[in-house]
């Protein structure tokens, strides 16, 4: 995979053609799918289980990112790693115990992402710091796409590349929430290496590889 990532994430796309969309966005050159799971009840909105997952799975070899935004987590991690999802990414307030939600993940050989929401802190993570693949800085409140980028979370991004350069570990910095070609520049200056776009990519008659090779640009501009 390229240092820069693009996560084309699933929500945005067309949900009576998932397949269709998962492999027009892979061969459009995403790095991987950000699949957003919502239980209707630790976010106001509900997506998709482990059986959708399961079904696209079929669809890409690229590493499905699978962002678990539902509460109680631990019971249906297993589900989604069994499923296909190469990684598997919790929320700090979604159980009880941090620490225990990643041994598992790992234990499952899945890598281990921890989100934060906009009113989650930094310093959330550093206890668990060694048991951490990806870190996803939500930079929209979680729960529904196309929601506009809180410029407050690029200071948050900053802190979160200054602890993984000093922990030394190769830990992805994602973010997610109001990404586009005006928004990618300044969270990557900041420090985040992945980015998750839904609407800056689907939509009506998108050109998928054009959005995405804009996305890029955007950066290099």
């Amino acid at each position: 995979m390229s240092m820069i990532l693009i996560a084309p994430s699933i929500l945005s796309a067309d949900f009576a053609a998932l397949g269709a969309e998962v492999r027009a966005v892979d061969v459009a050159g995403a790095d991987m799918i950000h699949v957003d799971v919502m239980d209707g009840h630790f976010v106001p909105n509900l997506t998709i289980g482990p059986m959708v997952v399961k079904a696209l799975r079929k669809h890409s070899a690229k590493p499905f990112d699978v962002h678990l935004m539902i509460a109680p987590v631990d019971p249906l991690i297993p589900a989604f790693a069994e499923a296909g999802a190469d990684i598997i990414t919790v929320h700090p307030e979604a159980g009880p115990h941090l620490h225990r939600s990643l041994q598992l993940i790992r234990a499952l050989g899945k890598k281990a992402g921890v989100s934060l929401n906009p009113g989650t802190p930094e310093g959330v993570v550093a206890p668990v710091l060694d048991l951490v693949d990806l870190i996803l800085v939500m930079s929209v409140n979680p729960g529904f796409g196309g929601q506009s980028f809180i410029d407050s979370q690029l200071a948050k991004i900053a802190a979160l590349r200054r602890m993984i350069d000093q922990s030394g570990r190769d830990i992805v910095l994602e973010v997610d929430g109001g990404v586009n070609t005006h928004t990618i520049g300044p969270a990557f200056a900041a420090g985040a290496r992945a980015f998750v776009a839904g609407s800056a990519i689907f939509g009506d008659n998108s050109n998928y590889s054009e959005r995405i090779a804009d996305l890029r640009r955007a950066i290099a501009t």
